[in-house]
């Protein structure tokens, strides 16, 4: 297996991964290829990837607000799950933050993620239940 940074070329290959990780795609919105080629060009190293030989096996989006590193879409194929490959997407978003000067890491799950749920807490993160999550958006795809 090898960490790769990941471009615009493995769009397709990083949509298809969440499709079969089950992750909801906003195809029209945040995760086009034009939304997601302007992420990358802002933050060249916040798509990280794990690949089985050409196969990509893991992803995440390692972002950061300027006071807090945001681990996003961590997604691993259900065929390579429970060999430590989201551990290792963390650590390796832990590292980029690191570089960044940042000391607080956090990700946003969805309350039927319990797989991701319980990888967050064996990797040393806090639930914290007190926080009331908001957004407003300017349509339903992004």
């Amino acid at each position: 297996m090898e960490i790769v940074r990941l471009n615009i070329d493995d769009y397709e290959e990083i949509c298809s991964l969440w499709m079969e990780s089950g992750l909801p795609i906003k195809a029209k919105g945040r995760d086009s290829k034009e939304s997601i080629a302007y992420q990358m060009k802002k933050d060249p190293d916040a798509f990280i990837g794990v690949r089985d030989l050409d196969r990509l096996v893991g992803v995440v989006i390692a972002t950061s607000d300027g006071r807090k590193g945001w681990i996003n879409r961590l997604s691993v194929h259900p065929e390579y799950r429970r060999r430590g490959i989201g551990t290792i997407l963390i650590e390796q978003s832990i590292k980029k933050f690191k570089k960044e000067h940042l000391g607080i890491y956090a990700a946003l799950i969805e309350d039927y993620n319990n797989s991701s749920m319980q990888l967050f807490k064996k990797t040393g993160f806090t639930e914290h239940r007190d926080i009331i999550y908001y957004t407003k958006r300017i349509n339903n795809d992004i």
